[in-house]
């Protein structure tokens, strides 16, 4: 277990052999609950090598000063993290579209308001 969400590592070694090879992670959050975004290559025994790059998002909740895993989600393939990718993007940019929209409104109202005000 880890104190620090620095030193959280997904690692896993069995008979002297590491099965789950982190190659790199991004700590999204930190606090009490801390999220941690892993790329990760599990070995192939059969092949004897390691296998192609996986994702992993994984929560963590800090207890006694302790990180202890809660949660996880596993993107089993480049093709599924391109389309997570690509669906963020495109919920993102419609609402931003929305907010600019509402916000180009919401201006035009305020500018007619002052206009007719002027009038009185």
């Amino acid at each position: 277990m880890a104190s620090d969400a620095n030193d959280i590592s997904i690692n896993y070694e069995e008979d002297g052999t590491l099965i789950v090879k982190e190659l790199d992670k991004e700590i999204l959050s930190k606090g009490a609950w801390t999220t941690i975004l892993f790329r990760y290559q599990d070995f192939n025994r059969s092949k004897k090598e390691y296998g192609p790059d996986k994702y992993t998002i994984r929560r963590y909740q800090k207890r006694n000063g302790q990180y202890l895993p809660k949660s996880k989600f596993n993107i089993s393939s480049a093709k599924q993290a391109k389309m997570i990718i690509a669906t963020l993007e495109k919920w993102i940019e419609e609402k931003e579209a929305t907010a600019a929209a509402e916000e180009e409104e919401e201006q035009e109202e305020k500018k007619k308001n002052r206009n007719s005000n002027r009038g009185r």
